[in-house]
């Protein structure tokens, strides 16, 4: 399974209406991050999960949601979460 299938699996947990990632790692090739094997992805996500959150509450359930695939696979991550109502 790749990154962002494992990102998927893991996200589902959230129960997205809509899930979008990236993987921008090619535009980071060279870059110091992208030695260590982590790699560079954007999110949108759409969930019920961030109603009443702020922004920073949000990023937070996102990477507390990722656990261990922020430390190993993970980089860089670009976030962008809304709920339905906002989009």
């Amino acid at each position: 399974m790749n990154t962002v299938e494992l990102m998927q699996e893991k996200l589902a947990e959230l129960q997205p209406n809509e899930i979008e990632i990236t993987d921008d790692s090619a535009l980071h090739a060279g870059h110091a991050g992208a030695k260590s094997g982590g790699g560079h992805y954007r999110l949108r996500i759409i969930s019920s999960s961030f109603a009443n959150m702020n922004t920073l509450a949000r990023h937070r359930l996102v990477y507390a949601t990722l656990g261990d695939l922020m430390q190993q696979k993970i980089h860089a991550l670009t976030i962008t979460a809304l709920t339905p109502a906002e989009i």
